[in-house]
């Protein structure tokens, strides 16, 4: 990879080879004095790096006060000198991570690696993107996408119990099953038990027909779509045949002992304090549990205090359990998701500003009276 820099000389002379004489103070352009970097890339990196229609570089370049300017196999950036050095070192940092692991640059690693460089933190960009999580799935590898994701892999990796709190498309559940089935992969658990209140949006199972298991199956599918991600399907049934795989309701896990288990409680917002114990107390010798949830979707009758709202309040601070938040930084869904989720929040600010309003006023007027 070759870089180069030149700042454009911009002094005027005239015809005589004397000065020119001063002119009038003009509002400064950022693009007066420019400087350029070329970045050279390999023939065959060309169109995976760059996107189609060039996609990924006029991403980074909308991000940046400077020209991103690709020829042949070359990318030329033209800017002020700073702007010109951040936006190189993110095309750097990301061409690296494309040559290390040999896939194509996404938009979602694009959008971070410009976060990074902005917050100066470029080292964050390679220690993200180049963390693998071996899975069965031929030439199929899952890494983290952002930095609270790649917090998240590591407290697994770290602690036995870990609980994640964050909104929708953080990718809580899809890592959780991509470290278990891992763990499984490498022998470092027998089983993979996968496990879900029956509790969603307000519905209940025996509204639903069907037999337990037939009630069940809608309320796991991102689990099963998730496991297809990383295993043949014809995988995945041999070992939910075998056992090896067990997806159940959380209420099937009362009085059993975990042993050798990477366990993974989904929609955790959904369970109750008691049913929380129960699950946690299930963990036996050489087990994992992770615990997903997010705390703004609770389904939960009014009066009922959810169990990892109460699980954090008790247990933090407990050495090896973990807990990692996530915010729509580390959304990694569609775009859009990340305004949705910010809107949302906005709102829940409002009416709690609001309602605190109008209690202190109720308490204003109970003490004039």
């Amino acid at each position: 990879m070759l870089f180069s820099t030149s700042r454009r000389n911009r002094d005027r002379t005239t015809t005589g080879g004397s000065p020119a004489p001063p002119e009038k103070a003009r509002p400064q352009d950022p693009l007066s004095e420019q400087d350029e970097q070329i970045i050279t890339l390999n023939q065959d990196e060309i169109l995976e790096f760059c996107g189609q229609n060039d996609s990924r570089l006029r991403q980074i370049e909308s991000r940046f006060h400077a020209r991103i300017i690709p020829r042949g196999n070359e990318i030329r950036i033209q800017g002020a000198a700073e702007e010109v050095e951040r936006a190189g070192r993110v095309i750097q940092e990301l061409l690296e991570v494309h040559r290390s692991a040999r896939t194509q640059t996404t938009k979602q690693q694009v959008r971070f690696a410009i976060d990074a460089v902005k917050n100066d933190r470029p080292e964050d960009i390679r220690a993200v993107f180049l963390d693998r999580i071996a899975v069965p799935l031929k030439g199929k590898r899952v890494s983290p996408l952002t930095a609270g994701q790649k917090r998240y892999v590591d407290a697994i990796r770290g602690n036995d119990i870990v609980l994640a709190v964050g909104p929708a498309g953080t990718g809580k559940t899809y890592l959780a099953v991509a470290m278990a089935v891992n763990h499984w992969m490498e022998g470092r658990a027998r089983r993979i038990i996968l496990v879900r209140p029956a509790v969603e949006a307000g519905e209940r199972l025996g509204f639903l027909p069907g037999d337990i298991a037939a009630k069940f199956d809608p309320f796991v599918r991102p689990l099963y779509d998730a496991l297809y991600d990383m295993m043949e399907m014809e995988k995945v049934a041999s070992l939910l045949e075998q056992g090896t795989i067990e997806i159940a309701p959380l209420a099937f896990m009362r009085g059993r002992t975990l042993n050798s288990a990477f366990v993974i409680l989904d929609e955790g917002q959904n369970t109750t304090a008691e049913q929380m114990k129960m699950f946690l107390t299930r963990l036996g010798a050489d087990s994992k549990a992770v615990v997903t949830g997010d705390v703004t979707q609770i389904d939960l009758p009014r009066h009922k205090v959810s169990g990892l709202v109460h699980a954090r309040k008790i247990l933090e601070g407990i050495g090896g359990i973990a807990f990692v938040d996530f915010d729509e930084r580390d959304v990694v869904r569609h775009e859009l998701v990340q305004q949705i989720i910010r809107a949302y929040e906005q709102d829940v600010r409002e009416r709690q500003a609001a309602e605190d309003a109008e209690a202190a006023a109720d308490e204003d007027e109970d003490e004039e009276r």
